[in-house]
């Protein structure tokens, strides 16, 4: 979730409320379901055994331990680009060190995103199957799982419904409900544990260790697909580095995850307490976390339990924007509309992103019906994630650090690790696990199209020097037999360098429909590594009517150009670079600024040309992603403006080398 950019660089305790409001979402509500799934994978309570509990609460805080505490927040958050994290981040940081590096980014991005379909209707679906735990409310809900299905549908229909309203005043909410969610998680579970202390023996990493291939499991190496679930959500503490500060979550970690592991104890000594019960063996998809609470308590924790799994819904959910964002920023995503609805700094709300997520989470809901399929599905895409961030990671200590030796043995750590998790996670394949599948692989083809379309492009491209142009530029600008386009033309251009420019713009001006103008523009936009970059720079040829502008902007800035234009022409006359435009007719009064018109130019793909068939395909799909999901136009801020868009061929057709002749016509007719 994006919040305003503050001085995050010491904790405070209203930055840790916010984190602990943001950042914990996810791997906040898995108690809800990972002990439940564990059960699950063993046959029920009644198939289980001390063991195989001790043994799993082991599996669980290891694992805790290894990839939240150790990976995420002790190694991971140290390679930030300047204060921010996620996996883009981290690739803005090595992109130079390889381009084959690009490919672990775009499955890990694709993977986070799939992510955000699935948790949505996985937590809020186990919260609202915690009614059933309430004897009048299990009468109400009835026997099949249609009334659990319109309740949760209705929630997560007006989750994204309120997206476009922008969410910062609910978001101030999220941390005191968070904070009393892991408090209500951490003093429950010190009940229990105090009622059976054995569970302590859990710390000792050898019940791990040993359960993995004890008779007493009997989902064997498998049970970690499950016990994965408990890990679901630490990318999140990489992700949102940015937004609430490494010290913050250093200061706020401690607690959150203490709440955590008591909680699983607690379920852990109710359940060991319990083997021997056959009433709970006869509940179907009995849920340790709900059944284990007193009657009177229930309620509190079905209403507190829904609010904590919107609000990692929600997280997720303004993850997802800020993903796609930075992802179209890195060339990575078609230019689709973004918009920014609240007064908070950053606070993304991208239409189309938000229609996709709520359709497929949506059909997920409806097909997988109830929770405990969805958690069958749930942690195979993280463990994706996880393993690209390993392979980023590996690099940045290599090359950046310089700790070459500490690299490959983190890498050899976290990989092993990260790789036994998928593997018993991809039992989950055949089970579910490939609905999610096909969502990252949906995404990752449209971020490969887009990357390899783009390339296609730019091998294509032609430039001309602009300087042997100025001239020819002066003459129509001068050349009052051509109509008045306007006072300001204005290019987007992909040129990063000043001195060349497409010859697809200049012969829009010059050629096609000739533009004359007081001043020609040309913009382009470029996408710098630090986050928060803003600067900009001109080239004007030594002229007062020709000007190229490049806006330096980080990754994470907003790409108003609309705004950031108007800025800079009133710089330019400030500084007398920009003569006054005199404009004498407006319901404002007489302006200095004259008219403007932005001209766009989109290419097509010719029907006969020499693309090979791979490049053919790539570049006509990611045309056909552009008319689909792509909208330039909104995305630079020019959607109220005087626009021309001009289509031209992505190059020239070639020649058939055949001449037609002429034929006399038939005199005798």
């Amino acid at each position: 979730m994006s919040i305003e950019k503050k001085n995050t660089s010491k904790a405070s305790l209203g930055m840790m409320l916010i984190a602990i409001g943001i950042v914990y979402g996810d791997i906040g509500t898995s108690p809800m379901y990972v002990m439940k799934s564990i059960l699950e994978g063993n046959g029920g309570i009644g198939a289980s055994s001390r063991e195989l509990i001790i043994g799993s609460l082991s599996l669980v805080i290891w694992t805790i331990t290894l990839l939240t505490t150790i990976k995420h927040v002790l190694i991971m958050m140290k390679a930030d680009n300047h204060g921010e994290g996620g996996i883009f981040a981290l690739y803005s940081l090595v992109k130079k060190y390889g381009k084959w590096l690009i490919v672990p980014a775009m499955i890990g991005g694709a993977t986070m995103l799939a992510d955000g379909v699935l948790t949505p209707a996985v937590t809020v679906t186990t919260a609202i199957e915690g009614l059933r735990s309430i004897p009048a409310m299990d009468t109400f809900l009835g026997k099949g799982q249609t009334v659990v299905l319109i309740i949760t549908l209705t929630i997560i229909a007006a989750l994204f419904a309120v997206q476009r309203a922008g969410t910062s005043k609910i978001g101030k909410a999220f941390g005191p409900v968070m904070l009393v969610w892991f408090s209500f998680l951490g003093g429950v579970g010190v009940v229990y544990m105090l009622r059976d202390l054995s569970v302590l023996q859990a710390l000792n990493p050898l019940w791990a260790i040993r359960i993995l291939t004890s008779p007493y499991n009997k989902a064997g190496f498998m049970i970690l697909g499950s016990v994965f679930l408990s890990a679901t959500g630490a990318e999140a503490l990489y992700s949102d580095m940015g937004h609430v500060g490494r010290a913050n979550i250093y200061a706020s970690w401690p607690f959150v995850k203490l709440c955590l592991i008591l909680n699983y104890a607690g379920q852990s000594a109710w359940l060991i307490r319990n083997l021997g019960n056959p009433a709970l063996a006869t509940i179907e998809d009995m849920n340790p976390f709900f059944q284990m609470l007193p009657a009177m308590l229930r309620p509190f924790a079905v209403i507190i339990g829904a609010a904590a799994a919107i609000i990692a819904s929600q997280a997720l959910i303004t993850g997802s924007y800020t993903l796609v964002s930075e992802a179209i920023s890195l060339d990575l995503m078609p230019h689709m509309q973004i918009r920014y609805p609240a007064e908070t700094k950053g606070q993304l709300y991208i239409p189309v992103v938000n229609s996709v997520l709520w359709i497929c989470c949506t059909l997920v809901v409806l097909y997988f019906r109830t929770s405990a399929r969805m958690e069958a599905a749930y942690g195979l895409s993280i463990t994706i994630t996880m393993l690209t961030t390993t392979v980023l990671l590996m690099v940045y200590m290599d090359k950046v650090w310089g700790k070459k030796l500490g690299a490959w043995l983190m890498a050899l750590l976290f990989g092993a690790i990260e790789l036994v998790f998928f593997l018993s996670s991809l039992t989950k394949f055949t089970h579910g696990g490939y609905v999610v599948i096909i969502i990252a692989a949906l995404i990752f083809l449209v971020m490969l199209i887009w990357q390899r379309g783009t390339r296609v492009e730019q091998s294509q491209r032609v430039t001309l020097p602009i300087r042997e142009y100025i001239d020819e530029l002066d003459d129509l600008r001068r050349d009052e037999s051509f109509p008045l386009c306007a006072d300001n033309v204005v290019f987007i251009t992909n040129s990063t360098d000043p001195e060349q420019l497409d010859r697809d713009l200049l012969y829009s001006i010059l050629d096609k429909e000739s533009k004359r103008a007081k001043t020609y523009w040309f913009l382009n936009v470029r996408t710098c590594d630090e986050p928060y970059q803003m600067d900009y720079t001109v080239e004007n040829y030594g002229t007062d009517f020709v000007f190229y502008v490049q806006f330096h902007l980080g990754y994470k800035i907003d790409p108003m150009i609309n705004v950031y234009f108007r800025q800079v022409v009133t710089d330019l006359m400030e500084l007398g670079e920009l003569p006054e435009q005199n404009k004498k007719h407006s319901i404002y009064g007489p302006s200095k600024v004259g008219t403007f018109k932005f001209c766009m130019i989109h290419k097509t793909l010719p029907t006969n040309n020499t693309l090979s068939t791979v490049d053919n395909a790539m570049v006509s799909a990611k045309y056909a992603i552009r008319r689909a999901l792509g909208d330039r136009l909104k995305w630079y801020g020019f959607e109220n403006a005087a626009v021309i868009i001009e289509r031209v061929p992505l190059f020239l057709p070639r020649r058939t080398g055949n001449t037609l002749q002429r034929m006399m016509p038939d005199t005798k007719k």
